[in-house]
């Protein structure tokens, strides 16, 4: 299958990791998780992953609750080592070669991350793992990926959800929520629409780094996006 993608970064969000659960990892919903990633990697694109850790531990709404916002933030972080974990050995248990990177030195759990390791690991066929966020608090999943995106020099990020792309406003609570095929940067600010954090946007922006985002939970679908079709919403800088 013809792909105009040779390397990408897929955000995962750890709230998806729940599937049928009301906390913690779904083994079935990791499972189709990784054999997607398997396809990707099969029809030659190399793939390096961020996941979010919402499902064990999320640091700003621990800090609503009494949380030290730092300590909290950490927390979180080491939240999306362990779904990194889980989804290595998700990968592994179907035959694929993973790697898991983290932003913060904690050997031999994983490698401390460095650009220069990750695309290594890319170049051998390995599916690298980035984990731990940014290794900084205040700092979401979001703009971790965004900053490993460009980091890796990937041809775009790719953010699987729930959802299948960008609205006007939220389709699970407005049923004539329009959805945009593609949609500019610029117009993202100017409605406010919440595809990622400001930071991360602005991030990607600047470095004209587009973002496909699409339901990751329906079989075949990154393949579909990896294979150009047009499913999800793009996010481009003109």
């Amino acid at each position: 299958m013809i792909t105009p993608y040779k390397r990408v970064l897929l955000k995962l969000s750890g709230e998806s990791l729940m599937g049928k659960e009301c906390y913690g990892i779904d083994a079935e919903k990791l499972e189709i998780y990784a054999r997607q990633i398997k396809e990707a990697m099969e029809m030659g694109v190399q793939v390096a992953v961020v996941i979010g850790g919402g499902n064990i531990f999320r640091g700003l709404s621990g800090a609503t609750k009494g949380f030290d916002r730092v300590k909290g933030d950490q927390m979180g972080m080491l939240a999306t080592v362990i779904n990194s974990l889980a989804l290595q050995s998700s990968l592994e248990a179907i035959s694929m070669t993973a790697r898991t990177y983290t932003a913060i030195r904690m050997e031999p759990i994983g490698e401390l991350y460095t650009k220069r390791k990750a695309i290594e690991a890319l170049n051998l066929n390995e599916v690298v793992i980035i984990a731990a966020g940014t290794g900084n608090p205040f700092f979401t999943t979001d703009t971790a990926s965004a900053l490993r995106a460009i980091e890796i020099e990937a041809d775009a990020m790719l953010k699987g959800t729930r959802v299948d792309g960008v609205y006007d406003d939220d389709p699970e609570k407005n049923p004539n929520a329009r959805k945009f095929d593609k949609i500019t940067y610029d117009e993202v600010y100017k409605r406010g629409l919440k595809v990622m954090d400001l930071t991360a946007t602005a991030l990607c922006k600047e470095n004209k780094m587009p973002i496909v985002v699409f339901d990751m939970d329906t079989k075949g679908n990154l393949a579909k996006v990896l294979s150009g079709k047009e499913i999800g919403t793009l996010v481009y800088q003109k």
